[in-house]
């Protein structure tokens, strides 16, 4: 479905003509003009109107229709297409997820496909209507605003994880150690699945920010190359965020691995250490429980406690070794 359709001339939203064909035109003959429709979730129908008015190649409406697209920049005869993952985080679930937009720019014209519901174009719009000067700039100035803002959501999302793989820091070294093992392994490697799914969306798109942050670009102003150099940086910052949580969550897992080998190694020695001691009475139990005739001691009045005593003395032994030695 069409979310908004307008013409900015001079960086102001102006009336134009319903028709396609027509606002473009319009958009064109102005000069510093342009047109800037704006999509969420299109069907095959209703994109072919758009894609014929506009004259756009069929790999990327092809893109645009199917979604799940990595991140990536390609440029074509009549136009100009990037794809970026805005993402969302959500903090009751602990879940990262992410979105496409697919941004076409060409002669006097911006496109914007959306798929999901966390893209930001909303916000972009608002902003860059209230900024004339930058919307004067023409369909650059929109593809900077979107990745801009894309990224910067990528910076708050990696903060809220950093808080998360700290609490989970927390969790897993702990001193007292009474946590479900199997629960922590899950958390931890659940939470290496969201990071992974965040670096799929930051990690693709360092390429074509890079690329735009260049010169030779069609259809992007030379002027809006120092804009996008500090998109890129930002977004090394995230990726370097995202290699960084990867690395510590691996360490984490592994720490928390060797410390459930470690408590294993203990309960192990606590179980043969009282094995141990029930060993003893046990196996002077066992022989004096043969009923042979001719048995020692069987007959001395003193035997009984002489054999119970014998087997506490050797029960209280082994305890104290045990617990001299920490097995205990």
């Amino acid at each position: 479905m069409i979310v908004d359709c307008a013409i900015y001339q001079d960086g102001r939203r102006t009336d134009g003509p319903e028709d396609f064909s027509e606002a473009l035109e319009k958009a064109r003959t102005s000069g510093d003009a342009f047109l800037w429709i704006g999509l969420h979730e299109p069907t095959e129908q209703e994109f072919d109107l758009v894609s014929q008015e506009f004259g756009l190649h069929p790999l990327a409406v092809e893109d645009a229709l199917r979604a799940h697209q990595r991140p990536k920049l390609e440029v074509y005869d009549d136009s100009l297409f990037a794809v970026v993952k805005p993402v969302v985080y959500e903090s009751s679930s602990d879940t990262v997820s992410a979105d496409e937009l697919m941004i076409f720019i060409g002669d006097s014209f911006v496109v914007t496909v959306r798929h999901g519901g966390s893209a930001p174009l909303a916000n972009v719009r608002s902003r860059l209507e209230a900024d004339p000067r930058i919307l004067a700039h023409g369909p650059t100035s929109v593809l900077y605003a979107i990745s801009d803002a894309v990224v910067d959501h990528y910076i708050d999302v990696a903060g809220e994880l950093q808080v998360d793989l700290e609490e989970l820091e927390t969790e897993v070294f702990a001193p007292t150690g009474t946590g479900d093992s199997s629960n922590t392994a899950a958390s931890i490697y659940t939470f290496k699945r969201q990071v992974l799914e965040f670096r799929r969306a930051t990690g693709p798109l360092t390429a074509p920010m890079t690329r735009l942050a260049g010169a030779g670009v069609p259809f992007v102003h030379q002027e809006a190359q120092p804009f996008f150099r500090d998109v890129a940086d930002h977004l090394t910052r995230v990726n370097e965020q995202v290699e960084g949580l990867d690395r510590l969550l691996s360490d984490i897992l592994s720490a928390h691995l060797a410390q459930m080998g470690v408590r294993q190694n203990d309960d192990m020695r606590k179980i043969s250490a009282w094995a141990a001691m029930a060993a003893v009475p046990t196996m002077v139990a066992g022989i004096y429980g043969m009923n042979f005739d001719h048995m020692p001691e069987l007959h001395w009045a003193w035997t009984y406690p002489a054999v119970i005593l014998f087997m506490t003395l050797a029960v209280v032994g082994l305890h104290r070794q045990f617990k001299r030695r920490g097995w205990l």
